[in-house]
């Protein structure tokens, strides 16, 4: 299953998707440009985020970039002078806002899987993500001031949910790149592995929470967002209802049962 161009011209790089048990990964593949994303990846990323909601048969989502390089070197700063100037930077905006707003918005679970290099707009990627996990000798950078391009408030939003305000003002302010040590400790990693141990430790993590309760998974994810993002207002009336709809659940039932029973249980997600 792959996204491309809907041009008939052949795509610098594209989104593609890989389908390993309950993980659907979605590939940024475009190594001759360190997986850059185009005006045509990002218009695509929505695309496959909805779809991977719509399949019952996933349970986590995981990016990775194609390649030992980069994760992502963010946006393709070759079509800014026709993509990203003058008229055109609004609705290059609203492309990126798109991306980032419905993946925030999952509702299944998802990892940033981060070697190499992470900057600009796949840096916002990966802070949209629910977890990120890099390899050692990842580095990253959101090089916005370093181009005169002025970050977008609504991006800050997911950066502020795994960072601090000194830690974004210094990722923004300064341009620079940061390595693991430094992204680790200013919360923007959960994980450094080794690289060699890198999947194994992605596929361990996917695998522990494909296996758990779904509605219960959504419970938890939706109430954290929720309460990062509304912490004097939040929405206690829907949370509460996700849990209900737990303990409605046939999955509830069926984790008693296999308790009881002394085995694994199956999960639906019903």
């Amino acid at each position: 299953m792959a996204e491309t161009s809907s041009t008939s011209r052949p795509a610098p790089g594209r989104l593609r998707t890989e389908d390993e048990g309950a993980v659907r990964w979605i590939v940024i593949d475009n190594p001759t440009r360190m997986n850059a994303f185009t005006a045509d990846m990002w218009r695509a990323l929505p695309r496959l985020i909805r779809a991977a909601e719509a399949d019952a048969a996933v349970r986590v989502v995981v990016f990775r970039g194609e390649g030992e390089r980069a994760f992502s070197a963010g946006a393709d700063i070759s079509e800014f002078e026709t993509n990203r100037a003058g008229a055109q930077v609004r609705e290059y905006d609203e492309l990126n806002h798109e991306a980032f707003e419905v993946l925030a918005a999952s509702s299944k679970p998802t990892i940033a899987m981060i070697r190499g290099f992470c900057m600009g707009g796949a840096l916002e990627v990966a802070a949209c993500c629910d977890l990120r996990i890099a390899a050692e000798g990842s580095q990253f950078a959101i090089p916005a001031a370093k181009l005169g391009i002025g970050y977008n408030p609504r991006w800050v939003k997911p950066l502020l949910g795994v960072v601090s305000a000194a830690a974004a003002k210094e990722l923004l302010y300064t341009g620079r790149r940061f390595d693991h040590d430094e992204a680790r400790a200013m919360g923007l990693l959960n994980r450094v592995v080794p690289s060699e141990r890198l999947r194994a430790a992605v596929m361990e993590t996917a695998a522990a929470i494909a296996e758990n309760a779904p509605l219960s998974v959504l419970a938890a994810k939706r109430s954290i967002d929720e309460l990062v993002a509304k912490p004097e207002n939040a929405d206690f009336a829907a949370l509460d209802a996700l849990v209900e709809a737990c303990f409605m659940s046939e999955d509830y039932a069926e984790g008693r049962r296999a308790f009881l029973e002394k085995r694994k249980p199956k999960f639906s997600g019903r």
